[in-house]
């Protein structure tokens, strides 16, 4: 199963994935209009942000890094680290995001874009 993380091709479809699904679900919560579709697309990327931060530290520990390895780095250094890696991700999730944020008023019933 190591093939599938080894890669770039699957976490990147991951990733990629996570970022159209997550604006459709958070547009499920709010109600329909621009202002609310600004909000959905802050709260994705924070919680996309957040996945993927997350996501890498799932890949490390797939990998074979113990939890005590990581954490003998400190909170601060993990935090540094993963977020950079989840920032730098971005460059995946990003735009699949915003395409997904940009469809989202075609399924509007109420307001009209």
């Amino acid at each position: 199963m190591t093939f599938l993380v080894d890669g770039l091709f699957v976490p990147a479809a991951c990733l990629a994935l996570m970022a159209w699904l997550v604006p459709k679900l958070v547009s499920m919560m709010l109600p329909e209009g621009a202002r609310f579709l600004m909000v959905n697309a802050i709260i994705s990327t924070f919680l996309l942000f957040a996945i993927s931060t997350g996501f890498f530290v799932f890949l490390y520990v797939w990998q074979g890094m113990n939890w005590a390895e990581i954490v003998a780095f400190g909170v601060a250094a993990n935090v540094v680290f993963f977020g950079k890696l989840g920032l730098i991700a971005g460059m995946i999730w990003a735009p699949f995001m915003v395409l997904s944020v940009a469809g989202l008023p075609r399924n509007w019933v109420t307001k009209v874009w």
